[in-house]
């Protein structure tokens, strides 16, 4: 693709659909390398995990973002075509690419780790009796697009990888962050799962979470990008 040439439609939605697969095999199988490798001790697990997607988003942001934006989350697509970013008439299908890439990097883990490929969670995240994940999850959102919308553009990639590597540790949820990611989690019995039931809770506070970012992100005026 030569630099005065825009990527096509299809383009994009592939770009979307291939970076959250491979998004998601990055969470999920370093997950079940950390947990066969850790002997029990979940701290070096998510120590693992962590280290695991902040590089690989990290890379993944940097490959696919010249064609789609990178965006490999809903809350994301939704704020930037609130914004005019993109297209609306794309928001949908974007969306479905995300869900459907997500759902295939979970099979991908489970595939490379020969284990059944179709799981349900076991792991139950948040509920009424630990509502603190759900106000985590809205926490990490709102970070994430506050990073996306005020980071200068040279850094994007950096500061977005960095700043969910925090948020893996700062958060009570572990940061997932991403409506698509918590979908894909669903179907992976494994150290990065989350229990179905948990999914809708997760999904409400990310999207408000994301709001909450747009709207500061909009009170603090226009990002001034540093030299690169």
């Amino acid at each position: 693709m030569s630099a005065s040439t825009s990527p096509t439609t299809a383009q994009r939605l592939l770009a979307e659909f291939i970076g959250t697969a491979l998004l998601l095999a990055v969470v999920i199988g370093s997950g079940i390398m950390a947990e066969r490798l850790s002997a029990g001790n979940t701290a070096v697990a998510l120590l693992a995990n962590t280290l695991a997607t902040v590089g690989g988003l990290y890379v993944l942001i940097e490959v696919f973002g010249p064609v789609s934006g990178a965006h490999f989350n809903p809350v994301v697509s939704g704020v930037m075509a609130l914004r005019g970013e993109l297209p609306a008439a794309l928001l949908g299908p974007c969306v479905l690419v995300q869900l459907a890439g997500a759902a295939c990097g979970a099979w991908l883990s489970h595939a490379m780790f020969e284990l059944p490929l179709w799981q349900w969670s076991t792991h139950v995240r948040g509920g009424w009796d630990h509502s603190g994940q759900w106000l985590a999850e809205a926490v990490a959102t709102a970070g994430l697009l506050l990073v996306i919308l005020r980071a200068p553009a040279a850094r994007v990639q950096a500061m977005v990888a960095a700043y969910i590597g925090a948020a893996y540790w700062f958060t009570a949820s572990t940061s997932f962050a991403n409506p698509a990611a918590a979908f894909g989690r669903m179907f992976s019995d494994s150290f990065a799962g989350i229990a179905p039931v948990s999914v809708p809770g997760f999904v409400a506070a990310q999207v408000l979470g994301g709001l909450l970012g747009w709207g500061l992100a909009r009170a603090l005026g226009s990002r001034q990008d540093a030299p690169a």
